[in-house]
């Protein structure tokens, strides 16, 4: 028996060393496949793409979607010029109760992976009530254009940073309260960072990229060399190029492999290949968006440089609230952790029963409500602040006005008739 333990002891190491051999080489099978795959020329990727698809499509796919929208809802490409290109890059845009004075602070959202304008169907319409909303695509992604990414992450966060201030800028918004969900919470964070002087209050919904990888995942789960192969092989390719390879199939895909996500919709949209068309042409374009998203991503979808270990840079004074959704697969302990951190900093975690991983779609009301909540307070801090400043302003004005009487001269008392 103990000579049987020593034996298996001994092999373990070399059955070790074999996977590690066998996924090395499976690893450097791709790489050279991904090589090749750059030299294939133009008339044959005409033959190798094979996607149902076009700009047309996906805009065609989306003025569907937002049909069910029931407020005016009016959309335009902002040009936030060629950035870290040589061309210029559109970001398209929708906004509601733009063009109306309001002494609200308008709200901004950010759509998550492989998502756009078109899924914020269910929140436009509440959150749009009583002030000004704007949703956009993010570059990469949807309709927006398709510029390629850097493949440094920090270089790609700063990239998406700069698009949405330069966005900022052209649409003309002072300050905004920022709603990020899933992948747009992490921009979103990042975007804070950068510019805390244009966030109200920063709103995370479902948030990816904050908790950091555990360093002993390797240890809790033993993975058999088959799955290690497959995530080997898989590596290089983008998240949701399966909708691709599929071709004519890719349409029916979305619906057979997320129906949960569709069916969110059922209640508003009555048309049930909508949602699944719009999802399909959103990602059936040019990927620069998921290669971006790719920069960002270790194995198995963790951040490289998760935000929990960045969220004190964070400006003490910017205002954070976490929606996360009770059946979630994202960590929602980082937002505890976030209020552990920010001691001196407002931090609110609320948790949606009953809610997955798309919060603002499972439970529309309860997430509308609640976003409506934190919008109003921002109100109060906003205006609060804005009074604040003109009676400090008015204060500084009249004291300048008394030094200034002060330091007058009178012409009566100094007068000198030897001088005539």
């Amino acid at each position: 028996m103990g000579n049987r333990s020593k034996q298996a002891d001994n092999f373990r190491p070399a059955s070790e060393a074999t996977e590690g051999w066998v996924v090395s080489i499976a690893g450097l099978v791709v790489n050279v496949f991904m090589i090749l795959w750059k030299f294939v020329p133009d008339w044959m990727m005409g033959w190798i793409r094979w996607c149902p698809t076009s700009v047309e499509e996906l805009e065609t796919s989306e003025m569907k979607v937002l049909s069910f929208i029931s407020r005016k809802c009016h959309g335009q490409f902002v040009n936030v010029g060629k950035l870290w290109t040589l061309e210029d890059h559109r970001m398209w845009t929708i906004k509601l109760n733009a063009d109306q004075r309001s002494d609200r602070l308008p709200v901004v959202l950010l759509h998550g992976f492989g998502s756009g304008v078109g899924l914020w169907l269910l929140n436009i319409d509440s959150l749009s009530s009583f002030r000004p909303v704007y949703a956009f695509d993010m570059l990469g992604f949807a309709r927006s254009s398709r510029p390629t990414f850097s493949t440094e992450p920090f270089e790609v966060e700063r990239q998406f940073v700069e698009s949405i201030e330069v966005w900022r800028n052209r649409v003309g918004l002072n300050r905004m309260v920022l709603l990020g969900h899933s992948l747009g919470g992490y921009i979103a964070t990042s975007y804070a960072m950068a510019h805390p002087d244009r966030i109200a209050h920063l709103i995370l919904a479902d948030p990816w990229g904050f908790p950091e990888r555990p360093i002993t995942t390797s240890h809790h789960y033993e993975l058999p060399m088959w799955v290690k192969l497959v995530a080997t092989m898989l590596r290089p390719f983008n998240p949701l190029a399966a909708l691709r390879v599929a071709g004519p199939w890719g349409p029916q895909l979305v619906d057979k492999f997320r129906p949960d996500l569709c069916q969110k919709f059922n209640p508003v949209v009555q048309d049930k290949e909508a949602i699944p068309s719009y999802i399909y042409h959103c990602n059936a374009q040019k990927p620069t968006g998921e290669e971006a998203f790719m920069a960002l991503t270790a194995h198995f979808g963790w951040a490289k440089h998760p935000m929990i270990s960045r969220i004190h840079q964070l400006r003490e004074d910017v205002p954070i609230t976490f929606i996360y959704g009770s059946r979630s697969w994202v960590d929602r302990q980082t937002g505890f952790q976030t209020k552990f951190v920010r001691l001196n900093s407002y931090v609110d975690v609320q948790v949606v029963q009953g809610a997955g991983h798309h919060v603002y779609a499972d439970r529309p009301e309860l997430f509308n409500a609640l976003v409506q909540k934190v919008c109003e307070r921002a109100d109060i801090v906003e205006n609060r602040s804005k009074q604040e400043i003109e009676t400090t302003s008015v204060q500084k004005q009249e004291t300048s006005v008394e030094k200034d009487s002060s330091d007058s001269i009178d012409i009566d008392s100094h007068f000198d008739p030897q001088l005539l």
